[in-house]
């Protein structure tokens, strides 16, 4: 099939899936009694990582886990200076308090971590080892939270039709997102082969727009519902799964290098300006000024990639 109608049918999806999942997200928090933020963070967050993830087993297998290292960490600058850039120049988002000390935090010292991690110019296996221990770390004081929130909610009760309607609507919405990470990836790379980028800066920069379609379409839409916890949520927990999980499960694969150091500066510096930029202001709100920054960040790094 043709590259750039499997990236427009990926797109299609991505539209669809968000509105799906957006809408069965907010029931089942309600009905499970726990933030929809979470719900943002972990499901949302796995779920349009898949991309991501798939990206990295199969290019660690292929002997290729710079592939794997360039998309983590494009993908975690589109989430935040492209996407959530975009989502604050529709308005102001109010950043829930739970989720800036918990996941804030964490998504700042991914690219911090990995800057020191590469100093010999490779992720080796052991570092793919703290990484995860680190995501597992994080899962944990996510679990510890939701069990806290469930003891101090009533739950919603839900009619039979309303709970299954809410299941499906969560579980269509999920899968139409992987499959839109998946269509728009496999155009994205057909695209950019025809050009001869090299495997890093693919990873960084077209891959990395591919993978992230799901994450676009489910934080614009959930800024278009009035549900932004769900939306910076999606975005943090996204950014936490690519920084530690998937890179973990790419160098325990194969050990990832060795690297172009010169294009990794560049990409690790805008990862960890841009991780910076979530920290919310006074009242913690992200402003409109904000998105104008994260925007002009982003159209900044595509130039400084491209032309390193």
């Amino acid at each position: 099939m043709n590259d750039y109608l499997l990236f427009v049918l990926g797109v299609i999806a991505a539209g669809v899936g968000g509105e799906f999942f957006v809408r069965g997200a907010v029931g089942l928090a309600k009905w499970a009694r726990i933030p929809a933020g979470i719900i943002g963070a972990t499901i949302a967050a796995f779920a349009t990582s898949s991309p991501e993830l798939a990206i990295a087993i199969n290019a660690s297998l292929d002997g290729t886990p710079q592939i794997a290292l360039g998309d983590a960490l494009g993908a975690n600058i589109v989430n935040i200076s492209l996407i959530l850039g975009i989502a604050l120049l529709i308005s102001v988002i109010k950043v829930p308090r739970d989720i800036a000390r918990r996941d804030i935090p964490v998504a700042v010292a991914g690219p911090l971590l990995l800057a020191i991690f590469v100093m010999d110019g490779e992720v080796s296996r052991f570092e793919g080892t703290l990484l995860l221990l680190v995501f597992l770390g994080w899962i944990y004081f996510v679990l510890r939270h939701v069990r806290k929130k469930r003891s101090e909610t009533t739950v919603e009760i839900l009619g039979e039709h309303r709970r299954w309607l809410t299941i499906v609507s969560v579980v269509a919405g999920l899968g139409l997102l992987v499959l839109a990470g998946e269509l728009v990836v496999s155009g994205a790379k057909g695209i950019a082969a025809t050009y001869g980028m090299d495997e890093f800066v693919i990873g960084a920069t077209v891959v990395a727009i591919g993978t992230t379609m799901p994450e676009l379409a489910t934080v614009i839409i959930s800024k278009i519902k009035g549900h932004d916890e769900v939306g910076i949520g999606t975005i943090l927990g996204s950014s936490i799964f690519n920084s530690y999980w998937i890179l973990s499960v790419a160098a325990l694969i194969e050990p990832i290098g060795p690297l172009p150091l010169k294009e990794l500066a560049v990409v690790l510096g805008f990862a960890v300006i841009t991780a910076a930029l979530t920290v919310p202001g006074r009242y913690g709100k992200l402003g409109r000024g904000r998105g104008l920054i994260l925007v002009l960040l982003y159209i900044t790094y595509l130039v400084a990639v491209l032309t390193s």
